[in-house]
């Protein structure tokens, strides 16, 4: 997942650099999401690796 937030964060600079507003807006916050999404999930995933090792 990290993954792919980092590749719409790619394509929104690059869209961003060639003056492509809407599409640099759209790509950032789908970037924005996934690595919340991200964040979410690993620090569950920490949590539950921490409450197993008990």
């Amino acid at each position: 997942m990290l993954y792919w937030a980092l590749i719409f964060f790619i394509v929104a600079l690059v869209a961003g650099v060639l003056g492509f507003g809407g599409i640099s807006s759209a790509s950032a916050g789908i970037a924005q999401i996934l690595f919340f999404i991200f964040l979410v999930i690993f620090i569950v995933s920490l949590i539950m690796g921490a409450v197993r090792r008990r």
